[in-house]
């Protein structure tokens, strides 16, 4: 299995699969698509209307890796459930919360 994590231009990207109008924000595991590539899944409850959700996205991100949202950086898919963001700071507590996902099993 690959990772969802890359290294890029003054940070690492990182993949996601964003699901709104979900039951709660959460980190969801890992999401693997029918071609093999691995994201981690985002779930929001908002709706993905005018930037909310992916503002809800940054939030819950900053929230499980304790980074500040300005962290975050929305790079790709602002409009699609696949998304990348540069994560810049500390790489390690992303790295962390990845590997948190894969030894807990959470793959969806």
């Amino acid at each position: 299995m690959t990772s969802p994590i890359r290294p890029g231009k003054g940070g690492l990207l990182l993949s996601l699969r964003v699901t709104p109008k979900s039951s709660r924000d959460e980190v969801a595991g890992l999401h693997v698509a029918s071609d093999g590539s691995v994201s981690l899944a985002v779930k929001v409850r908002a709706v993905p209307d005018k930037g909310q959700a992916n503002r809800a996205v940054i939030e819950t991100l900053s929230r499980a890796c304790r980074l500040p949202k300005s962290a975050f950086t929305l790079v790709s898919g602002e409009t699609d459930r696949n998304k990348t963001v540069l994560v810049t700071g500390n790489p390690a507590a992303v790295e962390a919360l990845i590997t948190h996902c894969v030894n807990a099993g959470k793959e969806i």
